[in-house]
């Protein structure tokens, strides 16, 4: 994209959008936000500015939900969004602070629009869960990918043993194969706790880029997360960064961390919106006591292809 935006409208309101774990799709003219919290917050806007809460995706979280993790408290994490064959796929985590013993669902409508008569979220069950007494992996933060081929996979990991990858179905949105052939993208052998999550991936100018967030968050102002990138010619891998690390032995090179009042900014999603390329993520604000809110930057693209994160919208 290039670094010259419209200036927005003057009356529009700059008060901080409360947000964590933020995904975004565009359907129409309205940008739709989902976050975590009980039930996934959706929050739409159509300026990317000035953001109002339209509802939840769950009055109540499934009944499968409390069975497969005995310790989840009702609040659902980190959402991806995507629109695959006329319906729209909404991928969530279901876990607990500091354990493994996670699931991720899926919910499917077939309009984002509150108003339409076709409104109505369903829930799909459960697409793939890591229980601690077999996995060292963590089935969390996931986000849906397809390559030039049409193939699609889901990506996901906490800690543990780093980002993982598994095809999906289309048509039915589950795994293609159950259990999966899991692929390793990115890990940070050597580093104590292996502190690395919520992947995105995002797609420019033929290569693939591996968006993660390296270290912790949830710690208010003294969140030290960060994003981090890595790209490869293919979806599968492998990625490596800016010097040529491999992402599976620590590599990323940093694309925004904690700066003045920014303070752990992290979980980022990106949006591909005609000209322009959104870096969608949280942090907490240090000018409101360490408060999770939403930051929606422009990405530009330095000549040999790698994203610098702008300044944020107002």
């Amino acid at each position: 994209m290039t670094a010259e935006l419209e200036a927005a409208p003057p009356d529009l309101p700059s008060v901080p959008t409360p947000a964590h774990d933020p995904a975004i799709i565009k359907q129409g003219d309205w940008y739709y936000l989902f976050t975590t919290g009980p039930g996934i917050t959706i929050q739409r806007s159509r300026d990317l500015v000035s953001w109002n809460v339209v509802g939840s995706v769950f009055r109540t979280p499934p009944d499968w939900t409390y069975k497969d993790v005995p310790r989840f408290d009702g609040t659902a994490w980190a959402p991806d969004i995507s629109f695959v064959k006329g319906r729209y796929l909404l991928y969530y985590a279901v876990s607990s602070f500091g354990s493994n013993q996670s699931c991720i669902g899926l919910a499917i409508n077939a309009t984002l629009d509150p108003k339409s008569p076709d409104y109505r979220w369903e829930d799909a069950g459960k697409v793939i869960g890591s229980p601690p007494w077999k996995d060292d992996w963590n089935a969390i933060d996931p986000n849906l990918a397809c390559d030039d081929e049409g193939h699609y996979y889901l990506v996901f990991g906490s800690f543990w043993d780093g980002i993982k990858m598994a095809a999906i179905d289309p048509d039915t949105a589950k795994l293609l194969k159950d259990p999966p052939d899991l692929i390793s993208l990115a890990h940070r052998p050597g580093v104590a706790n292996d502190p690395i999550e919520a992947p995105f991936v995002f797609r420019h100018g033929g290569m693939y880029y591996l968006f993660v967030s390296f270290d912790f968050c949830c710690r208010g102002i003294n969140s030290n997360y960060k994003i981090a990138v890595g790209r490869s010619a293919t979806l599968i891998g492998p990625y490596r960064d800016r010097d040529g690390n491999s992402m599976l032995d620590g590599g990323g090179t940093i694309v925004l961390q904690s700066y003045d009042d920014v303070r752990g900014p992290g979980h980022n999603a990106a949006l591909r919106d005609g000209p322009h390329d959104w870096l969608v993520h949280h942090m907490y604000d240090g000018t409101r006591g360490g408060m999770a809110v939403l930051q929606v930057r422009p990405i530009l693209w330095t000549a040999d292809g790698w994203p610098i994160a702008g300044p944020p919208l107002p």
